[in-house]
């Protein structure tokens, strides 16, 4: 395999990946709304406080008895450090700047459910499930002729989900529903961005996009109108992105590339101890090792990956100060997808959520929602090469950010 060959196959393959890396571990995005934002999401696949549960849990649309609507906006600011790096070169191994490739990114949702009659309900959902936005600095690795851009560049990667969803009343206790996700995905990559490895020209420059069938499960049991619990299963497909490759001797358009996405379970109880004061909390399962490598339909391995199934655990409360305002916070841990492979492409570990926010209700049938969340990381010790195990390099990576939620929900 020629030089410039063998960095444009790692070079795709922290494109790509490092396009889903920031807000959940792996590359979950959570910014279904403002209201479970300001909880921590615990609670979320049951709560059923406006249309945006339909996102966790299709069954819960049981518990609407008018139709009702929400539309939201999340602003994702994430920072991300990649630090202490350093690529060896044989008789050497040079210091590589450090690098914050962190930015705003902006994730709008829109939930509406109808309920049929006393048993049937359906709805419709618009949001994103992945997405970031990161970019290294110009000439990244500039002490070693910028060879490092091909581990960076820059990522800039939306997703929407569009759900369809119905919900079916079994009795006063059980509830269940199901819905089918059509998944669309698309990003733009630059790596290798000015490099000596192609003339001085980008070494991969890349503009896919391609959509994905999914679908979910789940069901709802209300013990009582105060005590109620929730279960729910997500199918999420394989991706199958085409478009753009360019930059380099290997050509790569003729094939789609295969992104398998994870499946999720969540389990999740609301408890309401008085006319003041809820509990709730969540358990989500993510199946992250089906995420074991990146090749393309013609059976071109781009990268092994071998991540690990990943677990989120929240916990929150809800205050309902008077007929005006109500007030919320929440705590969640998220686990680290990422096992023994590492990358600076990848900023993954283990995350703690601390989360706050209110509604305040404008009259009888409708409210606005506000959400913050402050999502701390850990250093992350990096060590990583090309395929062929040259050019080893070493680095530390941690990311943070911070997510602020708005949203106007309405009863009819």
């Amino acid at each position: 395999m020629s030089v410039n060959k063998r960095f444009l196959t790692v070079s795709i393959a922290a494109a790509l990946v490092s396009s889903f890396n920031v807000q959940a571990a792996g590359f979950q995005l959570n910014s279904q709304s403002a209201t479970g934002l300001g909880r921590a999401f615990s609670g979320d696949a049951v709560i059923a406080d406006n249309a945006s549960v339909v996102a966790k849990n299709a069954a819960a649309m049981a518990l609407f008895d008018r139709p009702a609507m929400s539309l939201g906006l999340t602003v994702i600011d994430t920072d991300i450090k990649v630090k202490d790096t350093s690529i060896n070169l044989g008789p050497i191994s040079p210091i590589v700047e450090d690098a914050s490739i962190g930015g705003v990114s902006y994730v709008p949702n829109l939930y509406y459910i109808h309920p049929i009659n006393e048993k049937i309900a359906v709805g419709a959902s618009l949001y994103s499930n992945f997405g970031t936005l990161t970019e290294f600095p110009e000439g990244y690795g500039s002490g070693v002729n910028g060879i490092a851009d091909v581990y960076g560049g820059t990522t800039d990667v939306k997703s929407m989900n569009l759900g369809l969803s119905a919900s079916y009343r079994i009795n006063n206790q059980f509830s269940l529903g199901a819905g089918l996700d059509v998944i669309y995905g698309s990003g733009k990559f630059k790596r290798g961005r000015n490099s000596p490895l192609a003339g001085g020209q980008d070494l991969v420059d890349i503009d896919t996009d391609g959509f994905g069938i999914g679908f979910n499960v789940g069901t709802v049991f209300e013990l009582n109108s105060n005590n109620r619990f929730g279960l729910t299963y997500r199918y999420s497909p394989t991706l199958e992105t085409d478009g753009d490759i360019s930059k380099s001797p290997a050509n790569l358009n003729d094939q789609k590339l295969k992104i398998p996405l994870p499946d999720m379970a969540e389990f999740s109880g609301f408890h309401k101890l008085n006319d003041k004061f809820a509990v709730h909390y969540s358990i989500q399962w993510i199946g992250w090792s089906s995420f074991d490598k990146l090749e393309t339909t013609g059976g071109v391995l781009i990268k092994d990956y071998e991540w690990q199934d990943g677990w989120h655990y929240a916990i929150g409360g809800t205050y309902y100060l008077n007929n005006d305002w109500t007030l919320r916070a929440g705590y969640m841990h998220d686990t680290s997808a990422q096992d023994q492979m590492t990358s600076i492409s990848v900023p993954d570990s283990d995350r703690n959520w601390i989360s706050g926010g209110f509604t305040y209700h404008l009259d009888s049938k409708s409210n606005i929602d506000f959400g913050l969340t402050y999502l701390m990381g850990k250093d992350v010790d990096v060590t990583e090469s090309q395929p062929d195990g040259s050019l080893p390099l070493t680095a530390t990576t941690r990311a943070n950010a911070w997510l602020y939620g708005i949203q106007y929900s309405r009863s009819f």
